[in-house]
């Protein structure tokens, strides 16, 4: 680690998180609710990281965190999905996961790696981890999760493609939780305020205005 008096030069693992169709939720439930949603994000994210990783910052629905132990930071990324998904009523959380050298300047970070870990997070889907190689061949180590090859990518400003990997659970488990198609909300199928069946299929809503919407454009929700 090299520093001078105003900068330093680090290596951490970085880690992006925002929430999945945002955008829609807000569309829908408007800016009160969803500025709730992202405030209960920001405090779940805090509440799920380990001692070694630091909260750098959150804009918009956007979190990102650091930390020098590459596995601290995986596992705050799995804590943070674990307690989103057990939060009722609440979107779906994408990450991206990777590490590289960075200048801390002025209490800001700075560095390719930061672009590259903020891409990753926008190329997930909700409830997916994505992460660079050099995060895939550490987490061999963790019990329960295996880093499954997702294919080489190509990032904007970024001139290599990418080895891509996710992060994902080594034993399947049927989930509880389904996606409404209006808002893009995490619904317990128990919970769901309203459900409805459309060319063979049932669909749940967190409220009955989604339910409307959905009703009144079915095709518009089942193709996206």
């Amino acid at each position: 680690m090299q520093q001078t008096s105003d900068a330093r030069e680090l290596d951490l693992a970085l880690l992006f998180a925002d929430l999945s169709g945002y955008t829609a939720l807000t569309e829908i439930h408007g800016a009160l609710a969803a500025s709730g949603i992202v405030l209960q994000f920001c405090r779940l994210a805090q509440a799920s990281l380990e001692p070694e990783v630091r909260f750098i910052n959150s804009i918009g629905d956007d979190v990102f965190c650091a930390g020098e132990d590459t596995l601290a930071v995986v596992r705050s990324a799995l804590k943070l999905r674990e307690a989103a998904e057990h939060e009722l009523y609440f979107p779906r959380i994408r990450m991206g996961i990777h590490r590289g050298p960075i200048v801390e300047r002025e209490g800001r970070l700075f560095g390719a790696p930061i672009n590259l870990t903020s891409r990753l997070a926008d190329q997930a889907q909700g409830g997916q981890i994505l992460c660079s190689e050099i995060i895939a061949i550490e987490v061999r180590v963790l019990a329960g999760i295996e880093a499954r090859p997702a294919g080489e990518r190509h990032f904007k400003n970024i001139a290599r493609p990418v080895h891509v990997f996710e992060l994902a659970r080594v034993a399947s488990v049927q989930a509880s939780s389904v996606i409404d198609p209006v808002c893009r909300m995490q619904v317990e199928i128990p919970r769901a305020i309203v459900t409805v069946e459309y060319a063979g299929s049932v669909y749940y809503f967190c409220s009955a205005e989604c339910a409307r919407v959905f009703r009144e454009s079915p095709d518009l929700y089942v193709a996206a």
